[in-house]
């Protein structure tokens, strides 16, 4: 059963919306401020952290990004009255995989909600046991066995993280891998730091080393992350 925490302050609402959730067969626990959030999301089983951006003793923006700090493949979802374009755009570059604003039907948030965690199921499934060891639709070959990669019958050197991001998004074909999830399986054996600018530019250099003016081979799917475009075998 999934676990979803409710931050939200108005505490009628976030008794509303626990008992809703429940009631679909959730298991909810609610949090009134950010320092109460922050106990059940970095000591207890959260599977999805739903956020007012105005609590009493902070904002959602900064909890969501100490949490992404923390845990980068826990689902964010915004729930606020802040309607505002710059603050829905923030929200997503946060990592927020979406931003509902207030007033706001149930039955809509059920679906979002659900769909959140089944692509948060899916996408960890898929990269925890990938099927494919490589990928060729006759101009690129990749053969993730041999650790080799071929573009017009020349060899490309890709460093190791290049090589991680390769195979994320080709054993990931169909699905969307979040930024949150590649910044989690780009951490070294050692525990090495790899930031969010770090994996924007290394993304960029694998496009410049695989792409060409006719052929894209990574999608960027915004606020949320990339999504593998080659069709091949």
């Amino acid at each position: 059963m999934e676990r979803i925490l409710i931050v939200e302050d108005d505490l009628a609402l976030n008794a509303g919306i626990c008992f809703a959730l429940d009631s679909a067969g959730y298991a909810t626990v609610g949090a009134y401020n950010c320092q109460k959030a922050k106990e059940f999301l970095f000591h207890d089983k959260v599977d999805l952290a739903v956020l007012d951006v105005n609590l009493p003793d902070g904002n959602g923006f900064d909890l969501c990004k100490e949490v992404k700090e923390k845990k980068p493949e826990l689902p964010v979802m915004f729930l606020t009255a802040n309607d505002l374009e710059e603050d829905q755009i923030k929200g997503y570059d946060l990592g927020g995989e979406d931003y509902v604003t207030k007033p706001f039907s149930m039955a809509i948030l059920q679906k979002k909600i659900e769909t959140i965690l089944r692509r948060a199921k899916k996408t960890e499934n898929v990269v925890d046991q990938p099927k494919q060891n490589g990928f060729d639709d006759g101009v690129l070959k990749v053969d993730f066995d041999s650790l080799f990669v071929v573009k017009n019958g020349e060899k490309i050197p890709m460093t190791p993280n290049e090589y991680k991001i390769l195979r994320l998004l080709i054993a990931g074909k169909g699905s969307i891998i979040t930024r949150e999830l590649m910044l989690e399986k780009l951490w070294d054996s050692e525990g090495s730091f790899v930031s969010d600018h770090t994996l924007t530019v290394t993304v960029n250099r694998l496009r410049a080393k695989l792409e060409g003016e006719d052929r894209q081979y990574i999608k960027t799917v915004r606020g949320i992350g990339y999504t593998w475009a080659g069709d091949g075998l």
